[in-house]
């Protein structure tokens, strides 16, 4: 296979080669990704531009900054990591983000949209104070375009003067298709028939003119009229940049010529390069939303190995739409995040209320304190590690006019195999922060419908937070700003959301070995409702505070925290995690058990 030949080192495959290699690289993507999970359509396009990437450049000193990240399988592939795709994902194993303390071809964290050309930019002008000389690229979806953060970079690099390339895979697609003018712009420059039809005029004419390439220089700027004719302020143009392209992007020579043309301008240079998310494979080219982020699945038929069930996520879309029928100031607001938060079917019903503003999590959250300022309801759904973006607009332009938005924090606690940059874990903190805002956990879906319900008539912004997934075994209904969901001995344990189950396992591990436990559920975590619950947790001896985050509860109430700790947690299942961290429900018996001076039977720890 010429994966096996020339892995190493891609720089010496014939260029009569290159279309197979590619074909081998997608193969292998599938068949992996089809036993670990992970992102499949992202990669499938960009498997032919990161093989030009790494035919011109050396990645373990040239810098190339991936935008997302997610996208940077095949340079993982190419970097020396194959065997680790077997484990890929899994606790302690290869990440599915570029990661520098994994390997010294990824030069920075990404896990957030809109980043690579500022983190890029930053490389370039530090090669320029430190006396370096290597390349630095910055690789940009156009779906991360539509964040605010990559036009400050743009904006910026632009004027700088520094040889830096951007690289804009255009597929028009994030991970549903792309909205606003962003996208009209650049289907526009993909697209413009006149534009090209006078190009291949234009050179149809010089070329086989004696010394035609001379005359094509002295015309250069004659041709930039002619594109500025059809095509005209290029925003990259606008901005300072060198503007090439659009080119295809699953042309390995085209892109490399393209590449090495870029780099020896040593200035800012836009390379625009069309590609087709989920390139290579029936399923994902028919459906690349579906085959952004995906589960195990078989590969003949395209469906996952486990079956689908009913998540948090989905329960609060239904709801939104019941209630939504009922209140027509209600509307739904979302960052590139349509199918992930459970809003397709909002969408459907309702296209009028309906905002996909794209990766833009600052601006939706103001424009929904706007809309709530002129009598809406609006609704943001989010992922909580995504929310932190708009901490800023959450205190400025919501908060501080206690403004009635309601946001819907998916994505709470650990989630698993994305890692660092997409845990939940931080939002009870920060959200409880600021003035104004309210903050519930439901334990169930029954709790995160009423929850809603009643959020709908809140006067002041309040957020639900709840996990990915399903609910548990136990499933708690509302009973108020804490509850008690077990009644015990002298031992109390004190938690909200969905380790409310764990806690409850907890008990019942520990009720083998005789020991009682009261199980304390707190659903309002902000205003944080110390004095009842100090109420009801009065006389017992020994309290405990469980949580799946850095610590929250312990800085309301006294007792024992059981949390993941002030730190950053890796990539794996969020049961292995939850093992690591010690709080599954069996590390947390056998803590409650250890500080009662009591021994669990052998078998219940592992």
């Amino acid at each position: 296979m010429l994966l096996d030949r020339y892995i190493n080192d891609i720089k010496k495959v014939p260029d009569g080669q290159i279309d197979a290699l590619c074909n081998e690289i997608r193969a292998f993507l599938i068949k992996n990704i089809s036993r670990t999970g992970g992102h499949l359509a992202s990669n499938l396009g960009v498997v032919e531009l990161t093989v030009a990437l790494h035919r011109v450049m050396d990645t373990a000193r040239d810098r190339v900054v991936f935008d997302v990240g997610h996208q940077c399988y095949v340079h993982k592939l190419l970097t020396g990591r194959r065997e680790g795709f077997g484990a890929f994902r899994t606790f302690g194993c290869m990440a599915g983000f570029p990661k520098p303390q994994e390997s010294p071809h990824d030069a920075f964290v990404t896990g957030h949209a809109s980043t690579s050309v500022s983190a890029a930019l930053g490389m370039a002008r530090a090669r320029t104070l430190l006396g370096e000389n290597y390349k630095t690229a910055a690789v940009i979806g156009d779906g991360a375009l539509t964040g605010g953060m990559a036009y400050e970079g743009l904006n910026d690099a632009g004027a700088s003067g520094e040889g830096i390339v951007v690289i804009l895979n255009d597929n028009n697609m994030s991970i549903t298709g792309n909205v606003g003018g962003v996208a009209r712009h650049l289907a526009r420059l993909r697209v413009n028939p006149q534009y090209f039809h006078a190009k291949k005029i234009y050179h149809k004419i010089l070329d086989p003119l004696p010394g035609g390439s001379a005359i094509d220089k002295v015309l250069s700027r004659g041709k930039q009229a002619i594109k500025d004719i059809f095509i005209p302020g290029s925003m990259f143009q606008e901005m300072g940049f060198e503007y090439l392209g659009p080119i295809d992007g699953h042309d390995v020579r085209k892109l490399s010529y393209l590449l090495k043309k870029a780099f020896d301008m040593n200035k800012p240079v836009v390379i625009h390069a069309i590609t087709q998310k989920g390139r290579g494979y029936s399923h994902s080219e028919n459906d690349p939303t579906a085959y952004h982020g995906v589960s195990r699945f078989h590969v003949d038929s395209g469906r996952a190995v486990k079956k689908d069930v009913q998540t948090y996520s989905d329960v609060f879309g239904n709801e939104l739409v019941l209630q939504a029928e009922k209140k027509k100031e209600i509307c739904a607001i979302t960052a590139a995040m349509r199918d992930g938060t459970g809003l397709s079917g909002f969408a459907r019903r309702f296209p009028g209320r309906f905002f996909d503003v794209g990766i833009a999590e600052e601006h939706a959250v103001t424009m929904a304190g706007a809309m709530a300022k002129q009598g809406m309801r609006p609704v943001v759904a989010l992922y909580s590690s995504f929310l932190q973006r708009s901490y800023d607009q959450l205190v400025h332009d919501v908060a501080l006019q206690n403004l009635p938005v309601l946001l819907m924090v998916d994505r709470a606690g650990l989630v698993g195999e994305d890692g660092e940059t997409h845990h939940g874990t931080l939002d009870p903190l920060y959200l409880s922060s600021i003035p104004n805002m309210t903050v519930w956990a439901p334990a169930g879906f029954a709790e995160l419908r009423d929850m809603i319900s009643r959020a709908l008539c809140h006067n002041g912004p309040i957020a639900i937070r709840y996990p990915r997934g399903g609910q548990g075994a136990y499933r708690s209904v509302c009973t108020g700003d804490c509850s008690v969901l077990r009644v015990g001995g002298n031992a109390g344990l004190v938690t909200y959301g969905r380790m409310a189950n764990t806690a409850m396992e907890a008990a019942e591990i520990l009720q083998k070995s005789g020991a009682s436990l009261s199980i304390f559920k707190v659903s309002t975590l902000k205003p944080f409702p110390k004095a009842e619950l100090e109420k009801l947790i009065d006389g017992r001896d020994e309290v405990f505070l469980l949580e799946d985050g850095p610590g929250y509860l312990n800085q309301h109430i006294a007792g024992t925290p059981i949390n993941t700790g002030d730190r950053f947690i890796p990539h794996g299942s969020v049961d292995a995690l939850e093992r690591w961290c010690g709080i599954d429900s069996h590390s947390v018996a056998v803590k409650i058990a250890d500080s009662l001076g009591l021994t669990l039977p052998e078998k219940e720890i592992v």
